[in-house]
């Protein structure tokens, strides 16, 4: 079985009515980045960050996979096919898709503060117990925290995204640019020969090696799956 490998970014998720998680204007929800996503901003006043989250994974719970999502996950059928998302939501779990590395964390979870990646110390929250009291401590002591890679913090599975594009057979990039972390980087890992599929509405320039389909999300996969699943 052939392997795909699938990179989605925020426009993946924009048909769903969730924001990007980097505005131009450098806010977020209409908070300043600096405040809610940031290791700094966490220091500073843990209790602001904690209930920025309690109010977005409010929007997570009401937002539904759009067709994108779906399509994504409909590759299951005849192929080894593995999400790599950038976007903290999980709306290509609810839409299916049965292998999903976050690497920029995930909403539903939370942490502890000392040891991020421990997960001893993470805990998954569901629809009916999403909001978490500031003040809350971990399982070590520390205070709970979102689940979330701050701006300025490493990115754990960024190894693993890049052994996974490593073995891709089909390499199909949603929603983010070639041009910036991580999709400039995974890309330069897809093995020669390897076709690369990039759906993103504008032009881009980009390698002979991939092919454009300049739509959105949804109706970009519609084209790509009629291709891919037609033989």
């Amino acid at each position: 079985m052939k392997k795909i490998v699938v990179l989605t970014g925020a426009g993946m998720s924009v048909e769903s009515g969730l924001k990007t998680f980097r505005d131009a204007d450098g806010l977020w929800e209409n908070y300043p980045v600096a405040q809610v996503a940031t290791h700094e901003g966490w220091l500073e006043n843990p209790t602001l960050v904690t209930n920025f989250y309690n109010m977005l994974r409010k929007k997570c719970i009401d937002a539904k996979p759009n067709e994108g999502h779906k399509l994504v996950a409909e590759l299951e059928k005849k192929y080894d096919v593995t999400v790599v998302t950038q976007n903290v939501d999980n709306l290509h779990e609810a839409a299916g898709s049965s292998k999903v590395i976050h690497l920029h964390g995930e909403l539903m979870k939370v942490c502890s503060s000392r040891d991020v990646d421990n997960p001893r110390y993470q805990q998954l929250l569901t629809a009916e117990n999403c909001e978490v009291k500031p003040g809350t401590l971990a399982g070590d002591g520390s205070l709970l925290r979102p689940f979330i890679v701050f701006f300025g913090e490493g990115v754990p599975m960024i190894s693993r995204a890049a052994d996974e594009a490593e073995h891709a057979d089909i390499f199909i990039i949603i929603g983010t640019s070639l041009n910036v972390y991580p999709a400039a980087g995974l890309v330069q890992y897809v093995r020669p020969g390897v076709p690369v599929y990039l759906i993103d509405p504008h032009p881009v320039n980009a390698g002979s090696n991939v092919q454009q389909i300049q739509a959105g999300a949804s109706e970009g996969m519609r084209q790509l799956s009629k291709l891919l699943l037609s033989d």
